[in-house]
């Protein structure tokens, strides 16, 4: 009589596979060399840009998830993905790297060998490109493992990448997808018998990355939130907010979850914030919209990655959906469990704290990322320059993104210098091991050859001249 199998047993099984299929798969690409392996990289964009390609994936994606909206996730899975192949065009992976004689040094470029890829439903399509293609670059095997809601807007598009293999010849097992039904334990098994995990999503996902036993990547929670302080130019923070807050329906880690608003300048940006269509709730109104929201303790599915003026209408706020608004403001004094206005929403729905001065806004930011949201980025909007500094020495953000519109900038952009990515690092403040964008140097191993340089050993005086003076030889 044959004995049931576990299901431990049977994804561990079914996981090794996979993973056999891609470790030959990338001994093959160990061999290539710089000019094949930026093959790989445009076949793989290219993959994911053309765009009756990319139009199906972004329908496919709203259809299944019914998060966000097509013409945003055209744009996204466009944008990021071709802003990343911009930053890897020309670069170094394969080989020698980098050659410093001062120092005696050498870098060599290095495989990891199989990346297992935990990907979130509200990208499925941008986020596995991404880790796809930064994967390659450092000529790694990659298995995504995608949320269920996102499986069929993932397998679609590795069948686009395998037709653009098909063209110029490369093995399909370089990149593969964990089968449907994808479940907590085949998710696990890849984490624990791939090279390295790259997880991007909900924490419960990052964690289980960290206790998988295999070296891993993890990003941190979202809640952002942006200063407007007394000498911006309203008009202008309020477009970007607005514009921020409503791609893609806030489906972004890096959209603003709060504006804390300086006490001068208060009622003139919220009247600015309405000119570019955001409705500020009143007290009834906002205690409906929680209701809504919030069933159980945990943000409702119902909300997440949906319009304004259809979170209002589920709300029953009928006088505001007629208003047909792009965001829907609450005012909000309070930050934690009691105030869940404060954490994240992936929604446009945005809370408005108004703060004394920019020391007392700080100290609300501060506040706010205690309970959700630390490492991740702030955003300002001002003219005083001198105050990006004040922030990115005081507040626990990995990234302070002046005027700009924030989901966007953050994640790399075309008139900025960061990295374009999808997975944001929150550093030790967000329980991270990194505090960049993640990028393809992030999927390699580098080896280093060190050769004798002429010596250099100081005198003691050098070293603790200063200490004695001060302190004396005691």
């Amino acid at each position: 009589m044959n004995e049931l199998i576990s299901p431990g047993l049977a994804a561990a099984s079914n996981v090794a596979e996979l993973i056999d299929r891609a470790r030959a798969a990338q001994k093959i690409a160990n061999d290539y060399d710089q000019q094949r392996v930026d093959e790989l990289v445009a076949a793989t964009g290219w993959a994911i840009i053309e765009p009756t390609r990319n139009r199906e994936l972004a329908e496919l994606a709203v259809r299944d998830t019914g998060i966000g909206n097509v013409d945003d996730k055209i744009r996204k899975n466009h944008r990021k993905t071709f802003g990343l192949l911009r930053d890897l065009k020309g670069v170094r992976s394969v080989g020698v790297i980098s050659e410093d004689p001062v120092r005696g040094l050498i870098e060599i470029a290095r495989a990891v060998g199989v990346v297992a890829a935990i990907t979130p439903s509200t990208n499925p399509a941008a986020t596995p490109a991404n880790k796809i293609i930064n994967a390659l670059k450092g000529r790694n095997a990659i298995i995504i493992a995608p949320s269920p809601k996102g499986w069929s807007t993932c397998a679609r598009l590795i069948e686009f990448v395998h037709q653009q293999f098909d063209r110029i010849g490369t093995p399909h097992d370089l990149v593969q997808l964990l089968p449907s039904p994808v479940t907590k334990d085949s998710t696990f098994e890849l984490m624990r018998q791939a090279d390295l995990v790259v997880a991007t999503g909900s924490q419960a996902n990052v964690r289980a990355a960290y206790a998988s036993g295999t070296p891993a990547f993890g990003v941190g929670a979202g809640n952002v939130a942006a200063i407007i302080d007394e000498t911006a130019d309203l008009d202008t923070a309020a477009e970007m907010i607005v514009r921020s807050k409503t791609f893609d329906n806030a489906t972004s880690c890096s959209s603003e979850n709060s504006v804390v608003v300086i006490d001068a300048i208060y009622e003139h940006a919220l009247d600015a914030l309405k000119s570019h269509g955001a409705l500020l709730l009143p007290a009834d109104g906002k205690a409906r919209l929680q209701q809504t929201m919030w069933r159980d303790g945990k943000l409702s599915a119902r909300v997440i990655g949906q319009s304004a003026a259809a979170i209002a209408e589920r709300a029953g706020l009928a006088t505001v959906v007629a208003q047909k608004p792009k965001v829907l403001m609450v005012e909000e004094k309070g930050v934690g469990p009691e105030h869940p206005f404060s954490g994240e929403k992936l929604s446009p729905v945005l809370t408005v704290y108004r703060a004394r001065d920019f020391d007392h806004a700080m100290q609300i930011v501060e506040r706010i990322y205690a309970f959700i949201g630390a490492g991740h980025s702030v955003g300002l909007h001002t003219t005083r320059h001198d105050r990006a500094l004040v922030l990115g020495h005081r507040l626990p953000v990995s990234r302070v993104i002046v005027n700009q519109v924030h989901c966007v900038a953050t994640g790399g952009s075309f008139d900025n210098g960061l990295p374009f990515s999808l997975s944001m690092g929150c550093g030790t403040w967000g329980r991270n091991n990194f505090s960049d964008n993640m990028n393809y140097r992030h999927y390699l191993n580098i080896t280093r050859v060190s050769t004798t340089i002429p010596e250099d050993v100081p005198e003691e005086q050098d070293i603790f001249g200063d200490y004695f003076a001060r302190y004396g030889r005691g």
